[in-house]
């Protein structure tokens, strides 16, 4: 079968239906499900994340085709099972934004009245219906990656009021989590084990703490934590750069010299 490349959409989806041809197809693409698909696509939406935080607009127009296509391949899946089809998904969103949007999109009255404040959350809500027996976290999904999740859950806690009015007691609140992992800690002597669920439990709740001083500064720490992942990437890579030219290694050296190779990094980042 022939193709070429095109701007239009039904071109990919023609492409991703004939991956899943079974008997034209390719092997690897019929074998899939959405399960084995799933992790792709939360691999495809991070290299998004990655693209845009290094403004890498080429490598962003890349990503976005990688994502757009797992949406397309799990459409095409459900088609086959005669669930619904890329158009349903589409018509699908394209009907929430326009319900989402009566600011927008609205009758004249409600495009006058503006964006009244938490009318985001009242569509939200109206949409879902919800008893009111279901606690409001239960949309927040368990398949997130702990940081965010953690993020979103105290965001909805949040605008029904528990929260804390600012950063002073959480920080308090982190200076206490520290002790108390530090009291389970020293239960163990000077080796603690790494196996202990107690010293796991508080070291979890020092994390939570952590992420809501985040959300207090509206710093998202899932990009934050990139962010000092790269720094560290760079300047262990200054160390090794350096101990290479000694011939040397990280291997062979000590910590004192790569703790001064450390320094000299930072301070050249630092200008």
């Amino acid at each position: 079968m022939s193709m070429k490349p095109s701007k239009d959409i039904s071109r990919l989806i023609e492409i991703m239906a004939a991956l899943r041809d079974p008997d034209t197809g390719c092997p690897w693409d019929q074998q899939q499900t959405f399960a084995t698909i799933a992790p792709y696509t939360i691999e495809e939406a991070y290299e998004v994340a990655d693209a845009i935080s290094r403004s890498d607009l080429p490598h962003l127009k890349d990503e976005l085709g990688d994502l757009l296509l797992q949406v397309v391949y799990h459409s095409r899946m459900a088609e086959e099972q005669g669930a619904f089809a890329f158009g349903d998904v589409v018509e699908a969103v394209t009907s929430k934004m326009i319900r989402r949007h009566p600011h927008v999109f609205g009758t004249e009255a409600e495009r006058a009245a503006g964006a009244t404040p938490g009318f985001w959350d009242k569509v939200k809500a109206a949409e879902k219906n919800a008893d009111e027996s279901q606690s409001i976290l239960s949309d927040v999904p368990v398949t997130l990656p702990a940081l965010t999740r953690a993020i979103k859950l105290q965001n909805k806690a949040a605008k029904v009021g528990f929260d804390w009015p600012s950063l002073a007691p959480v920080f308090a609140k982190l200076e206490e989590e520290i002790g108390e992992l530090r009291a389970e800690i020293e239960k163990n002597g000077d080796k603690p084990s790494a196996d202990d669920p107690a010293i796991a439990e508080e070291f979890g709740d020092l994390l939570f703490v952590v992420t809501n001083v985040a959300r207090h500064l509206k710093i998202d720490p899932e990009t934050a934590l990139r962010a000092a992942n790269d720094k560290f990437t760079r300047r262990f890579r200054h160390i090794e750069q350096q101990l290479a030219a000694q011939g040397s290694s990280p291997a062979q050296s000590n910590l004192a010299e790569m703790d001064a190779l450390w320094d000299e990094a930072k301070r050249a980042e630092k200008g």
